[in-house]
């Protein structure tokens, strides 16, 4: 046919996080949302994070103790505490949140907690393009966001 494109590319793109590394899925998901596609990332409390899990765990217990200069008898803001927050959080540091490009990105972001029924029928992105992003080219210690997030307090469902 003269008038039809070969490929289209879907506008609504579902990520499965099992054993990819936080900052490298967060960049990724970062530029598909900048290029205007509606993202939805499941299996969030399987993705790591490189370090020493003892380290990186307190890491993330140390934003607990940050004081804001109004109150100091206060903390200043809540911080995330499940899975889908915490990456959440990650991708939101790498959007230009102070226009409206930045915003109307991050509204086109979901984050899930395992693979929900209704992202079933979408087309997933291949894994052949976040392969940069996959645990096997660490070459160290790693921790899975679901550890991190139960040590700061999350009492979600327990995957399998």
């Amino acid at each position: 046919m003269a008038g039809e494109a070969p490929f289209t590319i879907p506008r609504e793109i579902v990520i499965d996080g099992t054993d990819l590394v936080l900052g490298r899925l967060a960049s990724k998901v970062a530029q598909l949302l900048l290029m205007g596609f509606r993202v939805h990332v499941v299996n969030v409390e399987k993705v790591v994070v490189s370090g020493d899990p003892t380290k990186v765990i307190l890491a993330y217990k140390k934003l607990f103790g940050v004081k804001t200069l109004h109150n100091p008898y206060r903390t200043g803001v809540r911080r995330a505490r499940t899975p889908a927050h915490i990456f959440k959080d990650t991708v939101y540091g790498m959007l230009p949140k102070h226009n409206r490009r930045g915003r109307e990105a991050w509204s086109r972001l979901r984050a899930w907690i395992g693979f929900p029924e209704q992202l079933r029928t979408k087309p997933m992105l291949p894994r052949e393009m976040l392969m940069d992003a996959h645990v096997s080219r660490l070459g160290h210690k790693y921790v899975r966001l679901e550890v991190i997030a139960r040590e700061m307090g999350w009492r979600g469902v327990v995957s399998k």
